[in-house]
């Protein structure tokens, strides 16, 4: 997937048409996956395509937030909102699978 694409994508699924926006979202979250698929550096000169739709998703997370960055506990009118530890959740980053090599 190009990075048109994602970033058409993204656009579909946040409303949003700030496009420099959106493409600070997708830099993010591709630097993130990286550092997690590739611990000890050496990044790839191609993005892993296996990652295309989680870039997607960490971006549209991040998109998301945007306004309650780092709350922890938000209570109002019976609504309690908290979020997990971090930028990107546990949860995505679980999805990626570090890369191994011989020493």
């Amino acid at each position: 997937m190009t990075d048109e694409e994602k970033l058409t994508a993204l656009q579909t699924l946040s409303e949003e048409d700030d496009t420099d926006m959106l493409s600070v979202f997708l830099d993010f979250a591709k630097e993130k996956i990286l550092e997690k698929a590739y611990p000890f550096g050496d990044w790839p000169e191609e993005f892993p395509s296996k990652y295309d739709n989680l870039q997607i998703q960490m971006a549209h997370y991040l998109y998301l937030r945007q306004g309650a960055e780092g709350e922890i506990v938000h209570l109002e009118n019976g609504i309690s909102r908290h979020w997990e530890d971090g930028d990107i959740p546990a949860t995505m980053l679980r999805q990626i699978t570090p890369a191994a090599g011989v020493l």
